[in-house]
């Protein structure tokens, strides 16, 4: 009998998950570092750098000792660091700020699908790991002033339990609407921030994309979260609510990608399915039934845009196959 018993197949899954997306992480990490003139942003992500480099080779050991072919993920050659910079004003720590907001939710749901006491663990330093970097990231926006907090409101005083079934509707027989409530909020805030941030990115990205099919794609990208960054925002002016701009991140004039045309895919593939979750989310805890109408909409439209992306990825050959099982005859 082996010492431990052998990689589930769960367990090779999410490890092979996590690979594609730590060496994604490396390489951009790599350019942002170099184009990087804050000196404090420099040192938040040189020190990230440091502590998540050894995790792809940890995970290309386990899989060696496996017998699991070890994945391709992304090399120095899907990033060029001698470009001009394609984004400017705190974008980079903003960027790294999102990428840690859905590793935070991708390393949790990993451990439950993990059995091994290793690699369980390998998941729970990367969780540490990534709500530490996270917490940097967000105080540093704050203190640069490059990131605005969700809008400050007067709450009702005392409890209430809900006696009417037009708070599932909506609709308030005086005033109209219900007025949203604060997790309501939280999720419609949420989104917003999400979809600017997804919305810088990616008119960088078309800005610079060799493909002329994939710029056109990341172009409708665009459109896509400009659209819901439009809906959610009107939503929050029907209740009187002030929608806070996002003062950081700004796209340069550069025409000449520091990033190939496969890693930038495979990002606003991770973006859609980080996208999708949330909007799952923003539906399963409002009440008021316009808003999962809404957001049900929104997951339509970026569940459609993800596939086309996948059909775009699969023709030029950048979709990497997960360990497939083998058929018994």
């Amino acid at each position: 009998m082996p010492e431990q018993p052998y990689l589930a197949s769960s367990e090779i899954g999410v490890l092979w998950m996590t690979y594609q997306q730590k060496t994604m992480l490396l390489q951009m990490l790599e350019y942002f570092i170099e184009k990087a003139d804050d000196q404090e942003a420099r040192e938040i992500m040189t020190s990230l750098y440091g502590e998540i480099r050894t995790y792809p080779d940890k995970i290309r050991e386990l899989f060696e000792f496996e017998g699991v072919s070890v994945p391709v993920g992304f090399t120095p050659q899907d990033v060029d660091k001698h470009v001009p910079k394609l984004y400017d004003n705190g974008f980079d720590i903003i960027f790294i700020r999102m990428i840690k907001e859905i590793s935070m939710g991708m390393h949790t749901l990993n451990i439950t699908m993990a059995y091994r006491k290793d690699i369980i663990m390998l998941f729970r330093e990367l969780t540490a790991l990534t709500q530490k970097y996270y917490d940097k990231c967000t105080q540093y926006l704050l203190e640069k002033g490059l990131m605005t907090r969700s809008p400050y409101v007067t709450t009702q005083k005392g409890i209430e339990f809900v006696d009417n079934k037009s708070y599932l509707g909506g609709f308030n027989p005086i005033s109209g609407k219900r007025p949203l409530n604060t997790v309501e909020l939280a999720h419609i805030y949420h989104a917003i921030e999400s979809n600017i941030t997804g919305m810088q990115m990616i008119f960088g990205y078309a800005q610079v994309a060799k493909t002329r099919e994939v710029r056109e794609y990341f172009e409708k990208g665009g459109e896509i979260a400009k659209n819901i960054i439009a809906e959610l925002t009107e939503i929050l002016l029907e209740n009187d609510l002030q929608v806070p701009g996002t003062p950081g991140g700004n796209l340069t004039t550069s025409k000449e990608s520091p990033f190939s045309d496969k890693i930038m895919m495979y990002c606003v593939s991770l973006f859609c399915s980080f996208s999708l979750g949330g909007n799952s989310l923003g539906t399963s805890f409002s009440l008021r039934n316009d808003l999962p109408a809404k957001f049900s909409v929104f997951m339509k439209d970026i569940f459609q845009f993800a596939h086309e992306g996948a059909k775009i990825m699969i023709r030029h050959g950048w979709m990497e196959e997960p360990p497939q099982t083998e058929l018994k005859k």
